[in-house]
């Protein structure tokens, strides 16, 4: 029985290990770096989109985006921050395989904040 509750993921970034991991560390950074990411999550996911044609106008994003947003819904760590939680749904709506890709970046942006928190403690010392 506790075999069968392990391989059930609970929430949706699970089913990546990658992913999971990234949001993970995001959910453990400082709000002010998981703003600027959720800002970068955003272009690179608009990008992304346009790329693969997805979307053909500025309506069809605000659309996709508010379109899974519910205001009521504040019990996950990502809903007290509207960006964030912008960022979350946009990745939430993505297709498996531009997250998996979106889940790297976005592992590389909380590395590269991390590191450059640790040089300038390194640097103060």
């Amino acid at each position: 029985m506790k075999e069968e509750y392990t391989n059930q993921q609970r929430r949706w970034y699970d089913k990546d290990p990658v992913l999971s991991q990234a949001v993970k560390t995001l959910e453990e950074t400082d709000d002010e770096t998981q703003i600027r990411i959720a800002l970068n999550l955003i272009k690179i996911i608009i990008e992304h989109n346009i790329e693969d044609e997805k979307f053909e106008a500025v309506e069809d994003i605000i659309n996709a985006v508010g379109s899974g947003l519910d205001d009521n819904r504040k019990g996950r760590w990502y809903d007290i921050d509207s960006t964030l939680r912008t960022a979350m749904n946009m990745l939430q709506n993505c297709p498996a395989a531009t997250q998996r890709i979106i889940a790297k970046e976005m592992a590389n942006m909380v590395l590269e904040k991390i590191k450059k928190d640790e040089d300038s403690e390194d640097e103060e010392a």
